[in-house]
């Protein structure tokens, strides 16, 4: 599908997209960063599409600040969706973030991966055999979805009869990260922090009574904090378990989705795929280049900057579009061609420098589990009519995406 003819750069304005955007944003993308690869917004932001620029905004830290309080305020007055945004690990500079982020990767060692393998093995299997006797099926709903939660679950040991409610919390607050909101969304965003806040008061209190093993539970590792005694305050521990399921939820169920529809449009790679399944690591990788789960990030200048040779003030708001730099031929060979085996592929769909996300490993085991364990499943499935695309510019995914299974 390719973008209509409204899809211009002379109108581009993220606080008003039309639909065609959200079917096919690369041919925007694409002039973007050949005519106006550092483009001054109608806010007074920038919006960054080249590879190198948003490279060298990822890894300065110094210049480039994570901190959202000054932006989110407006956006969200004073409110739970501004409390939570503006307290959890990615929004934040250190010391916050170190603190957070040192006490999260503690529990994500390399050996704690390893050693959850075979538990998210078993879980993609029993989806898949629900799958098989179903026929026919929303791929999003009974499989890509389900997988992210169960594995966020099973970190902050959440018990599985009080998971129900976890996926639309993530939806509802993560839908308030949009550039232009309802007072619908936005309403349903606040709702979702309250309700979660409330759940997690009595989660982490069961926890302190009774805790976990620290190197396998993040909850418990959260609240004992470092052996040097620094520990997160109450509302740092809530919003930062918010955050975990957040961020491990929507793009990993947005990388699987968007995987399987991608084997679908492109039958070649599916059969080099089905003949060398040793591929699905490189497959991953070139799935969220391809279609970046997460595609756009933001920064917001900390010192006058200079950026593909515009200058800009200090607490200058920069828009980092990550799904445009993937596919940026500056950087990547026939960057808009579908290659399951390209290598190398230093890619940005996880960022880079200091705040690469914290759970890049957990995320590439189960895209690999699930799409390799898919597809030598089901070789031959189907993507039937009515898939539906999310009409989000930050996120791109599926809302509904039916199959037929063989």
């Amino acid at each position: 599908m390719t973008g209509a003819p409204a899809l211009d750069i002379d109108n581009f304005d993220l606080r008003g997209l039309p639909p065609e955007f959200y079917a096919d944003p690369y041919p925007l993308f694409r002039r973007l960063r050949e005519q106006s690869p550092v483009r001054l917004m109608p806010d007074g932001s920038y919006f960054l599409t080249r590879y190198r620029d948003l490279d060298a905004v990822y890894r300065d830290t110094a210049k480039y600040s994570s901190d959202k309080k000054a932006e989110f305020l407006p956006k969200y007055g004073d409110s739970p969706l501004y409390e939570h945004h503006t307290t959890s690990l990615v929004f934040n500079d250190p010391p916050l973030h170190t603190r957070v982020r040192r006490l999260i990767a503690g529990a994500l060692t390399p050996r704690a991966i390893e050693d959850m393998q075979p538990a998210i093995v078993t879980l993609v299997d029993g989806l898949l055999d629900d799958l098989a006797a179903r026929g026919e099926a929303d791929i999003i709903a009974h499989f890509a979805s389900a997988i992210p939660v169960e594995v966020i679950g099973n970190l902050l040991d959440v018990p599985r009869s009080e998971r129900g409610p976890l996926r639309e919390w993530s939806l509802a607050i993560l839908g308030g990260l949009e550039p232009a909101l309802t007072p619908a969304q936005t309403a349903r965003g606040n709702a979702a922090v309250t309700e979660f806040l409330e759940y997690l008061e009595g989660l982490t209190a069961r926890r302190r009574a009774r805790p976990g093993d620290p190197s396998r539970d993040v909850l418990t590792r959260l609240i004992s904090g470092e052996a040097d005694g620094e520990r997160l305050t109450a509302k740092e521990l809530m919003h930062n378990c918010i955050f975990l399921l957040n961020a491990g939820h929507e793009t990993t169920t947005n990388l699987i989705g968007n995987g399987i529809e991608l084997l679908h449009r492109y039958p070649g790679e599916r059969r080099r795929l089905i003949e060398e399944p040793a591929m699905i690591k490189t497959a991953v990788e070139e799935v969220l280049r391809f279609e970046s789960s997460n595609q756009i990030g933001n920064r917001i200048a900390a010192a006058p900057v200079e950026l593909g040779g515009v200058a800009m003030s200090q607490g200058t708001r920069i828009t980092l579009c990550i799904a445009a730099a993937n596919r940026d031929p500056g950087r990547f060979d026939d960057a808009e061609s579908l290659d399951i085996a390209r290598s190398p592929n230093r890619h940005l769909a996880f960022g880079a420098g200091a705040h690469v996300c914290a759970g890049i490993s957990l995320a590439r085991l189960e895209g690999q589990i699930a799409l390799g364990r898919f597809i030598r499943r089901f070789p031959r499935f189907e993507i039937l009519p009515g898939a539906r695309r999310a009409q989000r510019a930050r996120f791109r995914g599926f809302e509904i995406l039916p199959a037929r299974l063989n």
